[in-house]
């Protein structure tokens, strides 16, 4: 009998780690959700990321607490600086220094714990908003350095970053979640959502959301604040 595929998949409680967690599933994983509550502002993703676990059956759901604040340089953990709400030129303020190195880092730790040799993360480099470590030779890079520096890379067991989101559109990428059961209403996208997780419309994950539910032509269902 073939032994049970365990992965780790980071989970925003947006609507691409929710893809992301789907799409694990699918492919036979027992599914362990990891997700982080590292100083930002919109702490409603983390109530949507419990929800979409439940919902979506993962094998189990963790809140890894860290507090990427104490360093600020990023809209998303620093209140001093506004959330941009118009499209900007190069890497936007909304870029968290280092975030998504630190994540996978703290992601491969647990996965050398539970035997893992997969990590599902819902990175993009189509519709993505110009961050760094988004793009597919950052990805492969971190592989390379997980399987020099972890046990099982060294024993030969080849450990794989996943990030099955890569070349799709945010439509595209709503289609296939639609046709594996991903309940969006339950995800938070919104770089400033309120404490009931009402997105606010106007910032830019705002606006590549709305833009992929038209591209998918699926209704969307984001509940945004009354302006």
């Amino acid at each position: 009998m073939n032994e049970p595929k365990h992965a780790i998949v980071l989970l925003s409680g947006g609507l691409d780690s929710a893809t992301v967690l789907a799409i694990a599933q699918r492919d036979g994983y027992i599914c362990h959700a990891l997700s982080f509550d590292y100083g930002q502002r919109h702490y409603a993703e983390l109530a949507a990321a419990a929800r979409v676990a439940s919902v979506q059956g993962a094998a189990e759901h963790r809140v890894f607490k860290m507090d990427l604040a104490v360093f600020g340089g990023s809209s998303l953990t620093d209140s001093a600086i506004a959330v941009p709400e118009l499209p900007s030129a190069g890497i936007p303020s909304t870029y968290v220094p280092a975030r998504n190195t630190i994540m996978l880092s703290i992601a491969l730790a647990w996965a050398e714990v539970l035997n893992s040799r997969a990590i599902f993360i819902g990175v993009n480099a189509v519709d993505y908003s110009g961050y760094p470590d988004c793009r597919p030779e950052y990805i492969a890079a971190f592989e390379k350095m997980a399987n020099l520096a972890t046990k099982v890379g060294v024993e030969g067991q080849d450990l794989h970053i996943h990030a099955p989101l890569m070349q799709m559109s945010k439509g595209d990428i709503i289609q296939l979640g639609t046709t594996l059961g991903v309940d969006y209403a339950a995800t938070v996208s919104c770089y400033q959502a309120d404490e009931e997780g009402r997105a606010c419309g106007v910032c830019d994950s705002c606006r590549l959301r709305e833009q992929g539910f038209q591209q998918a032509g699926i209704p969307d269902p984001t509940r945004y604040r009354l302006v």
